[in-house]
Parts: structure tokens; sequence; C-alpha cells
């Protein structure tokens, strides 16, 4: 039976706990921090509920964090639930960074506890069997498809190697175009849900009317032309991974019962009464700023911290060093095959200017220039021209260009594609937006900060 290990100072809540979870649980019960690490050791539990405030400093929390490290310190994959006061937000989130699987306010509801304790179970037994994966030579290629080897891109690679041994929720941040659902697929690629679906679903694509359904599937008569009953995404997961793109785009009202969905592993389909379990991990993205979107009341602080309890963040392409050049080879190779066009390269020229470009539309913008490029050139070379630069900018006198900095300079050329996508496409954002590679969302922000009048 699962080996469960409960730390609590309070006995009343040590013998509650007992008595509600001894049936389903094999008990291991301690009153301080001592008792834990010794039975910690010699039990080996993989689960621990764990409440901050222990003596001798029941008025603090120093004691439980510093059992938490140590705990961790000795078996990184124990899945640790700590018991935190209803007014204790930030220990809570203390937690979840230094490693705690979950956390769960007092006074404890034990059908509610029961459902996060089993949960936790879960999420340790799909460790122990990926570390055996591992052990044996069987894990996952390390890339999945991606190309990078900048520090930036390494240290995402590691973090999906990492987080890939867990089923904690991911969030992805970045820029349009950063390849944010690649990554989401990375982490269903190296998980052990690999065999199961990989379902995206894109929050800002579906008008919000239509998008609840989408979600959590409708019965048969919910509403006009509901004429049968049909299964959301989320249960299309089950077993799988779920990916949330633009999940900052989620309206209010889907918030909560996502937020439900992440708690209890459970949904209600929209007309429906029965209670649906689904066993799905979920991903999910975003380019927003979800911190100011909490302040502005767009965002549920309690739903961001569910689906953050991991994050990844993708770097620009222009942070990304000589990758754009690695990419763009990558690019011309597969367009120049689909188009049965050979020899195709860049020139000199064109390499400096893939260098040199500050790609606001990240590796989307680049392969649909080099795509356009490839298809459009009428030789075997690439340059600057066949990858949309109109004209090269003139060298500025030295004494100028050591008055700009790097970031004046980027934005210089920024502003000058922008103005001249503008007025090509005779005003129209989002054919502008086209033809640089990014969505229209990113080139209105772009506009603004540049200080860019669409009207000229």
């Amino acid at each position: 039976m699962n080996r469960l290990l409960i730390v609590d100072d309070d006995q009343d809540i040590r013998q509650q706990l007992k008595w509600g979870l001894g049936q389903d649980f094999t008990l291991h019960l301690a009153g301080d921090a001592d008792e834990a690490i010794h039975l910690f050791r010699n039990e080996k539990p993989s689960v621990v509920v764990l409440d901050l405030g222990l003596p001798p400093q029941v008025e603090t929390s120093e004691v439980g964090f510093q059992l938490l490290e140590q705990m961790l310190e000795i078996e990184p994959l124990t899945k640790v639930i700590m018991l935190t006061g209803n007014n204790e937000r930030e220990n809570a989130l203390r937690a979840l960074r230094m490693g705690a699987c979950d956390f769960y306010a007092k006074p404890p509801v034990l059908s509610e506890l029961k459902v996060i304790i089993s949960r936790a179970f879960h999420l340790a037994e799909i460790d122990r069997q990926n570390r055996s994966l591992q052990q044996e030579g069987e894990a996952p290629e390390e890339t999945w498809g991606m190309i990078g080897n900048s520090p930036e891109m390494r240290e995402v690679f590691a973090t999906i190697r990492k987080v890939a041994a867990s089923n904690a929720p991911v969030l992805i941040t970045g820029e349009s175009g950063t390849g944010k659902e690649l990554v989401a697929g990375a982490v269903h690629q190296a998980s052990l849900r690999r065999k199961g679906p990989f379902v995206p679903i894109n929050c800002g694509a579906i008008p919000e009317n239509l998008l609840e359904s989408e979600l959590f599937g409708h019965e048969r008569g919910a509403f006009t032309g509901a004429h049968a009953a049909v299964s959301g995404k989320l249960s299309l997961a089950h077993k799988g991974t779920l990916f949330l793109d633009e999940i900052g785009e989620l309206p209010v009202n889907l918030q909560v019962k996502l937020l439900r969905f992440l708690q209890e592993g459970t949904v209600q389909r929209v007309g429906g009464r029965d209670v649906i379990s689904i066993d799905a991990r979920t991903t999910c993205a975003t380019n927003v700023d979800i911190p100011k979107a909490i302040q502005e009341g767009r965002f549920r602080e309690d739903l961001y911290y569910r689906i953050g309890v991991i994050n990844i963040k993708l770097p620009p392409l222009r942070e990304r060093g000589d990758d754009v050049l690695h990419i763009a080879d990558n690019f011309i190779r597969h367009y120049a095959r689909e188009n049965n066009k050979k020899n195709v390269r860049f020139s000199p020229a064109g390499l400096n200017f893939l260098k040199k470009h500050p790609w606001p539309g990240n590796v989307r913008e680049l392969r649909n220039r080099v795509q356009r490029a490839v298809i459009m050139c009428e030789g075997t070379t690439i340059g600057p021209l066949d990858l949309g630069c109109d004209a090269l900018p003139a060298e500025a006198p030295e004494p100028q260009k050591l008055k700009l900095s790097l970031r004046e300079a980027r934005e210089n050329v920024e502003r000058e594609m922008i103005k001249a996508a503008i007025e090509r496409q005779s005003g129209n954002i989002l054919k502008a937006a086209e033809e640089l590679g990014v969505s229209r969302p990113t080139l209105y922000d772009l506009m603004k900060k540049l200080s860019i009048n669409p009207n000229g």
C-alpha cells in the first residue's frame, strides 16, 4: 500500500487524518522535525503531508521549510504537500518554489485532501517509472526535433528533461513565434504520457460562446444546435496532455472551471450533471504579461499559480546568437526539397542579414521569409532582397554609430521595416502583420512601443 507520512504538531489533526486516511494509505505520523526525518529515512514514504509550523518554533515557518529542504535533498522525487493557513499564501508559494508538490489550507477537509494525496501518489509513480526508463537508457531524444545550441536553448532543453519526470502543470511564456507549441509537444514526448494523445487548443482563436463547449463538452439539447452529446478537448486528452495555447485570452468565467479541473481532475459537460474524471497533464502557453493581467482583473491569481508550477521562458530569436543561422539552414533545405530546387543557398550578404535582422516575429517570421525566398528566387543564391529587405540601410557616419545604443539601433531597423510594410499594404495592418510574419496583436504592440502612427 502507498506509504504516507503526516507531519503536524497538532495531535488532534494527526488523529483526524489517521482516522480518515488509514484505510487508503499506509500511515506514519510525526509531531516534530526529528521524529519526521527519522521516519522519512526509515520508511521512505512517496508522499508527505507537512505542516509548516513545527516545534520548537511553531509560530514561524522556518522549521517546516528546513524539513522540506532536508527531505527533498534526501529524495528529490518525494511529493510533499504543505499544510498552510488561509493567510499564508507567500509561504505556500515559497514552498512550491523549493520543490513542494502542492499546498492545502487548514483546516483539512478529508474528501478534498484525499484527492490531492491520491494525485501526488500518481505523480510519484510516474516519476519512479521515468527514472527506471532513464536508468535503462531509454530516455527520449534530447532536443525533440528543435534546433538550438545557444546557452538559452540548452537551458530550455534541460528544463524539459527535468519536468518530464513529473506530472506538474507547465506554463510556457515568450514572444509570439518563439515555438511555444513545440516545447509543449516536447514536454509530452519526453514524458511517460507520450503514447497518449497530445490535444492542443487555441483559447484565442475560438469565439467565447463556443469555447466552454469546446473545452468541457456538452450534452444533447444543452443549447440550440446541440443534437448529440459531445466530449470536450479535456476528455479527449485523457491519459495524455492538454495544451492550452494563448491561455491569457481565456475568459474569466471559464478560468474558474479550468481551475476546478486542475484541482480535482473532474469536469462537467455543458448542460450535464455527471462528474467526469479525467487524467490529463496540462501545459499552457501565452505571450500575455500574466502578472499585469492579474492586476487588471483579466486573469485569476489562483489559476496562475496552478498552471505555472513549472515555468519555461523561451528566449526571442534575436537573443539566440548563431541559432538563427542553423534554423535558417534547416528551413532552406526543407523548402528546397519541397519545391524541387537544388543547390539553393544563402549569399554572404544574406547570411549577414539573417544575423543582423531583429526578427520581431521570431522563428515564425524566419520560416515565412525563407519559404518565400526559396519559392521566389530566380537563381540558386538567396540574398537580403529575396528575404524581404527592400534596401540595406546606408552606413551611418562613425560618430553617429557610437552615439546609438544596440537597443536604439534595433528599434530604428524595426521601425523602418514596419512602416515600409504598412505602406506597401496600403495601411492594412492585418496584411502587414502577415508580411512581417507576426500576429496582428504583436504588430500593434510593436507599433505602440515604437510610436508608429498607423495613419502615417
